[in-house]
Order: structure tokens, then sequence, then C-alpha cells
């Protein structure tokens, strides 16, 4: 017999679901300390890194051009008036230690100091920074990455250190630079750049998804350590950049270094972090997704083609070691005497674009060159010289031998010249092997 059925009976209403919890709201309070270490970190790493991305998209100029243009003239003030320097900047060279480079960061230290206490001020009350914390992890994971797939490119295509010139094999061992000796080191062998480089894309490529953002700053941080090492310790002057590389991918893992002490150092369980999405609408997900996902391989694509368009060097038209046979300064012939030091012993070219000048004591002259028709235009490298110039007529009466005739700082110089066949060094073709019955160290 069915129960009767209570015509007044109401079911009880399903309870409504929860609106989604705002993380902001849930954070927990921050100490001021930390407050004031995060407006500090976040106004001096904006700063630094300020116009990325800009810098990587084509025709912005109008934008970025303008806002270097400011910082010129603020480095060049503060070095003149504070510092008593020429801070002017410098000419593309490759360096980055640049008085011009310490007086901006000096400068980008002291407005990160005013702007985190005046903003220290004007926002006592707020208790945390967790969305603008994510926003700038978000800045800093993709300023770091694009910069670590760049330098790893280089490698893996092998353009930032391209086979070591017929002149540095000939220069004898101890008069090379420090740096000089790691771009040999490193040019030597093809197999070491991959790995190097593949290191560096993994931990940006990493770097650029949230989930694997912590994995891909210990991958970085890993390489970045080595890198500053070798930047210091054989002054090589990228040290202002790699350091602040390395910074950056400190300042990602700080808020996991609890989670990897209690893991590594303590033993302890540690429980997965919970990656809240950064938006509500799904739309909006999916589409910064795809955008992101987009971004990254169109710029790796990019990055990619631009060291292999760099590794396409090519050889000199007169590539190789020519031995000078006769030599006159002012008129006066010159013998090949070992201690005649202003005599040349041999002319060396390798990459279009240079040549170099080795002596009877095997120091050498490197020189910007420009060949065309018979007429070759020498500079001087690096930006101190770059209005010195000179000429030299050359002519090529029969294959494998060279006449030369022109001035070099004043002083007129005739040469002739004949082609040798480099040797076959040791340093370039001793390989791999698996099997050493004994050290071959030479």
């Amino acid at each position: 017999m069915q129960p009767a059925i209570d015509a007044s009976y109401v079911a009880p209403e399903s309870p409504a679901p929860a609106p989604p919890v705002d993380p902001a709201c849930s954070a927990p309070i921050w100490s001021p300390a930390k407050r004031i270490l995060f407006r500090f970190a976040f106004a001096y790493l904006v700063l630094y890194n300020f116009p990325f991305p800009l810098d990587y998209i084509p025709q912005v100029e109008m934008i970025t051009s303008p806002y270097r243009e400011l910082w010129r003239a603020l480095a060049l003030w503060v070095g003149t008036h504070l510092f008593h320097v020429d801070a002017s900047p410098p000419l593309p060279n490759g360096s980055g230690d640049s008085t011009y480079g310490y007086v901006q960061v000096f400068c980008f230290l002291v407005i990160a100091l005013a702007v985190t206490a005046v903003w220290t001020v004007l926002d006592r009350k707020r208790l945390h920074y967790t969305r603008l914390h994510e926003a700038l992890r978000i800045y800093v994971r993709f300023a770091l990455g694009a910069a670590m797939i760049d330098y790893g490119t280089v490698k893996v295509i092998k353009s930032q250190f391209p086979d070591p010139p017929l002149d540095r094999l000939l220069q004898p061992y101890g008069d090379a630079s420090p740096m000089g000796l790691v771009w040999t080191f490193m040019g030597v062998s093809r197999s070491y750049n991959v790995f190097t480089g593949a290191a560096e894309m993994i931990g940006g490529l990493l770097l650029t998804v949230r989930r694997t953002t912590l994995l891909g700053a210990l991958v970085s941080l890993g390489v970045l350590s080595d890198i500053v090492a070798l930047n210091f310790f054989y002054d090589i002057p990228v040290k202002l950049f790699s350091l602040h590389l390395l910074a950056m991918a400190v300042f990602l893992i700080v808020p996991d270094l609890r989670r990897l002490t209690d893991m590594f150092v303590l033993g302890r369980r540690v429980e997965p972090v919970e990656i809240r999405p950064l938006f509500r609408r799904l739309w909006l997900r999916r589409g910064t997704l795809v955008l992101r996902t987009l971004l990254v391989l169109a710029f790796t694509a990019y990055t990619l083609n631009v060291s292999y368009q760099n590794s396409q060097i090519g050889k000199s038209p007169l590539y190789g070691i020519w031995n000078v046979d006769e030599l006159e300064i002012d008129g006066q012939v010159r013998p090949p005497l070992v201690t005649d030091r202003e005599r040349w012993r041999r002319v060396i070219f390798h990459f279009p674009g240079t040549m170099a000048v080795q002596l009877m004591s095997d120091s050498r002259e490197r020189y910007l060159l420009h060949l065309d028709k018979g007429v070759m235009t020498l500079g001087k490298r690096g930006d101190a010289d770059t209005k010195w110039k000179t000429t030299f007529s050359y002519t090529q009466p029969k294959p494998g031998l060279l006449t030369l005739e022109g001035t070099l700082d004043g002083r007129k110089i005739r040469a002739k010249l004949h082609w040798e066949k480099p040797p076959e060094f040791l340093l370039t073709t001793r390989g791999f092997h698996w099997i050493n019955e004994r050290p071959f160290s030479r």
C-alpha cells in the first residue's frame, strides 16, 4: 500500500551554485616588508624591461625611439653632473657594460626607490597585491622567456659563436683575451652549442606556460648561473644584462622557495599548487591560450630564421693566409726579421668584411674591410675609431699572388704576398673519440 501524499509538502529548493571566489579577496594579508619589497620589484622590473614587448614588434620605432632618447638624455645628465663621466651611449658593439649602461641602471634604481616611497605613502591601507603580483609574473615570465629563446636560437643554429677564423687559430695562445678564449672554445664545437642552446630554449619555452613556470625558472636559473660566471670570470661585457636575467629567474622562483625546501631539503610532502584561471569567461581563457601559443611559435620561428640568416656569413673573396714576401714602408724594404716588430708577416682573410695583419712578433691587428673593384677600404674595429679610414689598391697578377699599395697610419705601404693553403689545425680537426687509451692533451 502506497503512503498517502501530503499535498501541502513542498520539496526544498536546491542550493544555488556559489559564485566564483575572487582569489584576491581570499588572499592572506602580506606583511609590510613584503608589500614594500613588491612595490620596489614591480617598479624596477618594469623600468628595466620596458619597452618589451614593443621592441620585438616591427614598425613601432615611433613609440620606442622617444622613450630610449629620454633615457639617453637622463643618463647623460646624471653621468655629467653626478658622476662627472661621459655617459654618452656607445654605438652598438656588443657591450652592455658601458658607462652608459651602469649609469642607466643607477637611474632605474633611484627611480624605483622613489616610486616605492611614494607608493607606500599613498597606498598604506592595501593588504596585499595578489592580482598585481600575478600580472608582474606574467610580464617577467615572457620577458625572460623571450631572452632565453633568443639566446638559445643563436647557439642551436650556431651564429653567436662561429667557427674560429684563421687569424684566431694563428694567434699565439697567450695573446688571446679571456673573452676571445671563450669564443674560440664555444666556436670549436657545434654539438656543445646545440646542447647549451637547447637548454636555454627549453627554459624559455617552459616559462611561457603557467603550469611549467617554476620548472622553466629553475632550468633558466641553472643555465644563467653558468653564463653569469663566464661573463664575470672571463671579462665578457654582458655582466649587467645576464645578472638581471638571473634576478628575474630568482623572482619567479621566490614564491615557491618554501615548497622547494620542504620537498628537496626536508623531505616533506608538498601539495600541488592550485592554478586559478586568469579570466572568468571561458572564451577569454581559450582565446588567450590560442594567442599565446601562436605568438610563442611565431617568435621562436622568427628568431631561428634570423639566427640562420646570420650564420650564412660565407667567406671572403680573398679567403686564406697570405704570406708577405716583400714589404716596403715609406720606400724602405723591411726584411723578414723577427726583431722587426713593425714588419708584416701575414695578411689573413676569413669572413667577409674583416682582415687581419699578423706581424713578425705574431701579434695581430684586425680591421674592418670593404672590397670594391681593386680597392680595399679599411676601418678600425670598435666605436672609438669609427672615423678612421684608409684605402689600399690591390691586384692579383696571377692566382695565388697579391699586391697591396696604400697608406696605413700615415705611412706608405707596398707589399707582395703569396697564398698559402691553411694548415689542418688540431683544434678544429681532432674531433670526438669514444675510446682514448690515454689523455690526448696538447
